[in-house]
């Protein structure tokens, strides 16, 4: 797609990441889990107080992707002791990238991919990692034709429903 904007965000467009953070994460994950669990996460997870901190720490940003002037996607990477495992000085974490249902085939997630891979060779990093959930073959799919490789599990806890989530791992040159 053209014109598709990736901006960096800020502390003053808060509501707008909550809105696009609540809304995808919803659409992803409502089918597969509790409505109670996803009520509670969506509320926990994207409150103004916990992106309040995220935004403010300094070794994670977060990323629109704007069509004209709709926020369709967003990205959040994490470097340093930012990084919600490993906490590599090596390394840098994708934590997030999710993108409007509407917009799922349109390289969207591919746009916030490459800025998330640009940003990794500029602070030259040795590898790039994430978890997805074991039960998101469209996420998993998309990281493998990456060039990203399986190389442990980790749990995620929704709720009281404890996940497994996939670790994978992209050695850059």
């Amino acid at each position: 797609m053209e014109n598709i904007k990736i901006t960096k965000v800020d502390l003053t467009e808060i509501f707008k990441l909550q809105k696009i953070g609540r809304k995808t994460f919803e659409e992803t994950f409502s089918e597969s889990n509790s409505e109670e669990n996803m009520k509670n996460y969506l509320e926990e997870g994207f409150s103004i107080e916990k992106l309040t901190a995220e935004l403010n720490e300094k070794n994670s940003e977060f990323y629109f992707a704007s069509l004209s002037d709709e926020i369709i996607g967003y990205l959040k990477i994490n470097f340093g002791d930012s990084q919600t495992e490993l906490k590599d000085s090596k390394a840098l974490e994708i934590e997030r990238i999710y993108v409007s249902r509407e917009f799922h085939g349109k390289s969207i997630g591919q746009l916030l991919y490459d800025k998330a891979i640009e940003i990794a060779k500029q602070k030259d990093v040795e590898y790039v990692w994430l978890g997805v959930w074991e039960e998101n073959p469209r996420a998993i799919s998309f990281y493998k034709k990456n060039g990203f490789v399986e190389f442990d599990k980790h749990f995620f806890k929704l709720g009281d429903d404890e996940q497994t989530d996939i670790m994978m791992k992209l050695k850059l040159n």
